[in-house]
């Protein structure tokens, strides 16, 4: 699978913040695998698997109509979980690997718009020399004449 080119922050630092230049990038997969990553980390999902655990083994212990599908120890919700696990694990995976990827975006970035401050405090403070420098020159000036005035006459 080829890799994809980075985006050039230059191409984009003036119209766009980093996520949303990065956000347009993403393939419908990348996508998909965002929204399932999001959807199992949260309380949502913990809280229905839960319910849906404690469902699965109340009805099998419960023996509803004499007919247990997944008797004592569980052994097919064992293997849900463990298919569960083996897609989730590579899902996630990939979604961390995205948000490391949008993080170095952000900093590069982060570090862009640090060396254009940098340079333009530079570039102010050379003006604001020139200008302290320009008034001293000016104040030696003016005493130089005062102190000169008196003296000559």
């Amino acid at each position: 699978m080829p890799r994809k080119k980075p985006v050039e922050v230059e191409s984009w630092h003036d119209t766009k913040d980093w996520s949303s230049a990065h956000r347009e990038r993403m393939t419908v997969g990348q996508r998909v695998a965002d929204a399932v990553a999001s959807g199992m980390g949260s309380w949502q999902f913990i809280i229905a698997q839960t319910v849906f655990v404690v469902a699965w083994m109340t009805l099998n212990i419960v023996e509803v109509a004499t007919h247990r599908w997944d008797p004592y120890p569980f052994i097919l919700l064992n293997l849900l979980f463990s298919t569960q696990a083996a897609y989730a694990a590579p899902i996630i995976m990939m979604s961390q690997n995205r948000s490391a990827e949008r993080d170095r975006y952000q900093a590069s970035a982060d570090y862009r718009t640090n060396v254009e401050a940098k340079r333009d405090i530079e570039r102010v403070q050379k003006q604001l020399a020139r200008i302290e420098n320009d008034k001293l020159d000016r104040i030696l000036q003016v005493v130089d004449e005062r102190s000169a005035g008196p003296q000559g006459a």
